[in-house]
């Protein structure tokens, strides 16, 4: 059934609509004609009252789950609503004083990262997700130092101040010199490039035999290359926090949706797809129960939204799983305030 617009339903249908969403995603309960013949200001007759809400489930806009349980809802009424109806509410002074102070402390990119997933998992009482920058960080420098026979640490630091330690198993022992030798030389290459791009350099040097390096040397920095790489290939791209929020109460009373959605969040390439989609929004986008494949079965719901380097280029996502019944209007100002935010204090590092 197609979802009519907001303007085609009645003053008197919309009001009902309205007070019915709110309720519930306020309680989480049902809301019956009495209850809202009683408090909401709508001076009808619960009769009245439960005749437009017949005409509301008729249009696919609310649900009843039980006989006279009162209604709520459906994803298309849900949808309505936030398209159509929702007032948002800023982010409250102690709300963006706490986003902006978590962001503000000093540490790599990393610590601002997980700052981020965990103050919108606190403040939301969702999940809080960050997708990580797809960047490749220019380095500064590296160290090799022996802590074995045959086994090397290799420490690389960052043009942003962030280290990075590896193991790097060897085949044979190699002697000081040749640890104090390719450190030197992998430094020279790695100053002020990514990665990928100092590979490649050190890659073609070695290969055209364009260096004074000796055997042990050239094997230590080759294999440094390859375990390199590989780990790069391994990190990960998403960072989630807070999923013991989703386990509330009305979750537990159906076990296979926690589970099916706990599921879900360990499918992280698939949540990081999920998220992708939000990176062309130019404020938070909404993703409601079925309306996305991942989270159709658990019928869950998710905000994102992008955040930018200081030239304005998107390079993540951030945002919060949690059930349909979530305070939407107040979460996606405070998603879309924590993308600020992020960006701001990732423009000192990208």
């Amino acid at each position: 059934m197609t979802t009519p617009p907001i303007i085609e339903l009645t003053s008197r249908a919309r009001d009902i609509f309205r007070l019915v969403v709110e309720g519930y995603l306020t309680t989480g309960v049902p809301v019956g004609s009495r209850t809202l013949a009683g408090g909401s200001g709508l001076n009808l007759s619960p009769a009245s009252i439960r005749s437009v809400l017949a005409d509301l489930e008729r249009l696919g806009l609310l649900a009843a789950p039980h006989t006279s349980a009162g209604r709520m809802p459906t994803e298309s009424g849900l949808r309505l609503f936030v398209d159509g109806m929702m007032q948002v509410a800023e982010p409250t002074r102690e709300e963006r004083a706490a986003i902006q102070s978590r962001l503000s402390e000093p540490g790599p990119i990393e610590a601002a990262l997980e700052a981020t997933s965990t103050i919108l998992s606190d403040l939301s009482a969702c999940a809080g997700v960050v997708m990580v920058p797809q960047r490749e960080p220019r380095l500064r420098q590296l160290s090799l130092m022996s802590i074995g026979d045959r086994r090397v640490l290799a420490v690389m630091v960052g043009e942003d101040g962030a280290i990075e330690n590896r193991i790097i198993e060897l085949s044979a022992a190699v002697p000081p010199g040749a640890l104090e030798e390719a450190s030197n030389y992998i430094t020279a290459h790695l100053n002020g490039r990514t990665l990928p791009e100092a590979a490649r350099a050190m890659q073609a040097d070695i290969a055209s035999g364009q260096n004074a390096l000796n055997a042990a040397s050239r094997d230590l920095i080759e294999r440094g290359i390859a375990i390199w790489s590989e780990d790069a290939a391994r990190r990960p791209i998403l960072i989630v926090r807070g999923q013991a929020n989703l386990l509330d109460e009305a979750a537990l009373s159906d076990l296979e949706r926690v589970r099916s959605l706990l599921d879900d969040l360990e499918n992280k390439q698939s949540v990081s797809e999920l998220l992708a989609m939000a990176r062309d929004a130019r404020s938070a986008r909404i993703f409601i129960g079925s309306e996305n494949r991942l989270f159709a079965l658990s019928g869950s719901s998710v905000i994102a939204a992008p955040y930018r380097d200081r030239e304005g280029r998107v390079v993540g996502v951030v945002g919060v799983i949690g059930p349909t019944r979530l305070n939407y209007a107040r979460v996606v100002p405070m998603v879309d305030f924590t993308a600020r935010s992020l960006g701001q204090t990732l423009s000192k590092f990208i």
